[in-house]
């Protein structure tokens, strides 16, 4: 039986895709001017501000960025950080989350209470620093990156709610057939939790591919820093080039800086930006999941 459409659905139904429609234009307008805007001359951003297409063509803002080879270093670094620190991390807070969804384990509801108090109460900047740097000495090290990073409680609790969401019996049929619960984690539990996974995963990953403050306080070797870092070092070069120039006056010195702080938004977010299509879908789905039971 085919049910035929009113024409209040189908007027209904054309608008909201007209709205979806302008609202996701909307949304790529700002990020295609960011592309436009590194790809224009810093005077015709002075002069005539920012637009869908470029002004003036040019390529000195990714010139200026890409000049030393250290960058390509970073990228390295950043990378690295970014797939061993998610792998770890994922490792490290599934494992913790499993036992503590479920009901059998003893001392759950006091482990998850300190978790969840590092959520309202941090030791501190000193306190961290003097850890990492005297007691685990791990300074100019690229684990400094990872190490202190694996576990986010709020992650941890986003897969505790994801595992406290799946059927009981499955695990309890398992232990019946002779699994242990290591078998069990990773054979039957994280299959079904790929979509919180992947939401968990997108989370790291994000905060891995972001890291600065860290390099800041503890890196020195330029061969470690990572990208973020040294993109915040070259823009600050930049801005120190042209106040330079200007105290001493050289009108004719200009050193791109509205075009650079665009092209590096341009390099840093393009490898999320086309990560996330093959995510989304996993994405969405847990985080709804993730949020029901708690």
């Amino acid at each position: 039986m085919v049910i035929r459409e009113s024409f209040g659905d189908r007027l209904l139904k054309i608008i909201i895709y007209i709205c979806l429609t302008l609202f996701s234009i909307y949304c790529l307008v700002p990020f295609i001017s960011v592309i436009s805007g590194s790809f224009s001359s810093e005077s015709a951003i002075l002069r005539d501000g920012y637009s869908i297409l470029p002004n003036e063509f040019t390529l000195e803002a990714y010139k200026l960025i890409f000049q030393d080879a250290t960058i390509y270093k970073a990228y390295g670094v950043t990378v690295f950080v970014t797939v061993v620190g998610t792998v770890l991390a994922m490792l490290v807070t599934c494992a913790l989350a499993y036992p503590l969804s479920l009901k059998t384990v003893k001392y759950r509801n006091a482990v998850n209470f300190y978790v969840y108090f590092t959520l309202l109460f941090h030791g501190g900047l000193v306190s961290t620093y003097i850890l990492i740097s005297k007691y685990l000495d791990m300074q100019n090290s690229i684990w400094v990156l990872i190490i202190p990073a694996l576990v986010s409680p709020f992650n941890m609790f986003l897969m505790r709610n994801f595992f406290k969401s799946i059927d009981e019996s499955l695990a309890e049929s398992a232990k019946m057939d002779g699994a242990n619960d290591v078998y069990i984690l990773f054979r039957i539990i994280l299959p079904i939790a790929l979509p919180a996974i992947a939401t968990v995963g997108l989370f790291y990953a994000l905060a891995f591919w972001n890291k600065w403050f860290e390099a800041l306080l503890f890196i020195s070797d330029v061969d470690l820093f990572p990208l973020q870092y040294l993109i915040i070092r070259i823009q600050s070069n930049a801005e120190f080039a042209n106040q330079l120039a200007a105290q001493i006056s050289l009108p004719n010195y200009v050193t791109p800086t509205y075009t650079t702080r665009l092209a590096t938004t341009v390099v840093t977010i393009g490898p999320i930006v086309l990560l996330y299509p093959f995510l989304q879908k996993y994405f969405v789905k847990g985080l709804l999941v993730g949020a029901v039971k708690g």
